[in-house]
């Protein structure tokens, strides 16, 4: 199912529909009172002339310049202030600080998000993980272009704007993945540019903290061994960064934790063996634009770097 705005599983999302409900049936009744006026006049045909003796219509019983005050004048003004003083109220509640929040630093590029927890020091990438109903606050910058942090079901747009750093905050209420989507034309992936949240219960959120403050073991099997010596020599490692390897590339998104990643290239591919092989191997067909580079590798060296990628997975 693709995620909605009026599927709301927070209070910001809420607030947000609740505006968007409220526009939405103000606009109706508007829809079926001008309808309903321009029935009638079509059913009662045109007035008599005044010129002739007759009286001329009037509409509810009221002259024309009195039905034009209230339906053109009174009545816009009515629905204008209401929606003003609904919009106003709805930002001030979006803008309110959370108490205690988990804070979260989020970077967008062409065309991935970088995720960092500025308080614990751990990195990842396209996917964000934080407890069931406890505040986030979200650091947002740049690196580029324009994009747009954009969780339907959470929160609503916040723009992330070079050298304007920016924040967003959200509380997600049940436990769930939600997909995020840059929503600021960004370039010729911007459709290509998503993330997930994923909500869990407070005590798995602390384990999969802990579980990621920590570098991967060194692997002991000989081709999980031999695909991390492939990912240190090729150019893999000028560009990502693995936590306890040699690797400390900045260009692209860190991958130590790749293998726990439901998807790859920002939401672009499922994350799979096959999938993965793929990438590698052609990035550009895959992803045109993006920053990667095909990696030029022997069939029996592809398949232990994409073994272990595939085992970074750290919760």
């Amino acid at each position: 199912m693709r995620p909605s705005a009026l599927d709301p599983q927070g209070p910001g999302a809420r607030t947000i529909a609740d505006v968007w409900w409220f526009l939405f049936w103000t606009a109706l009744v508007v829809l079926v009172v001008m309808l309903t006026l321009i029935g009638l006049s079509a059913l009662r045909g045109r007035g008599e002339d005044p010129d002739a003796g007759s009286s001329p219509s009037r509409p509810f019983g009221l002259d024309e310049r009195t039905f034009i005050t209230i339906g053109g004048v009174i009545v816009p003004m009515v629905i204008l202030t209401a929606v003003a003083i609904v919009t106003v109220v709805s930002t001030r509640s979006l803008q309110a600080a959370p108490r205690g929040p988990l804070r979260v630093q989020v970077v967008g590029a062409d065309w991935f998000w970088r995720v960092s927890y500025p308080d614990s020091g751990v990195t990842t990438a396209n996917e964000i993980v934080v407890p069931v109903g406890r505040p986030v606050e979200v650091a947002l910058e740049s690196e580029d272009v324009i994009h747009s942090f954009w969780v339907p079901q959470l929160i609503g747009k916040t723009d992330l704007i070079p050298g304007s750093p920016n924040t967003t905050s959200f509380t997600a209420e049940v436990a769930g993945s939600y997909r995020g989507q840059c929503a600021e034309f960004c370039g010729i992936q911007h459709a290509d540019m998503a993330f997930f949240v994923r909500a869990v219960p407070a005590g798995e959120f602390d384990a999969w903290l802990d579980a990621r403050r920590d570098a991967p073991p060194a692997p002991t099997d000989p081709q999980l061994a031999a695909g991390r010596s492939a990912f240190e020599s090729l150019a893999c490692a000028g560009c990502h960064t693995v936590a306890g390897t040699s690797a400390r590339g900045t260009v692209g998104p860190d991958l130590t934790d790749v293998g726990s990643r439901r998807t790859l290239a920002a939401g672009t591919i499922a994350n799979t063996p096959d999938e993965l092989r793929r990438w590698i191997l052609d990035p550009q067909g895959v992803k045109p634009g993006n920053r990667m580079p095909a990696v030029q590798v022997a069939p029996a060296q592809l398949d232990a770097l994409v073994a272990y990628l595939e085992s970074l997975d750290q919760g």
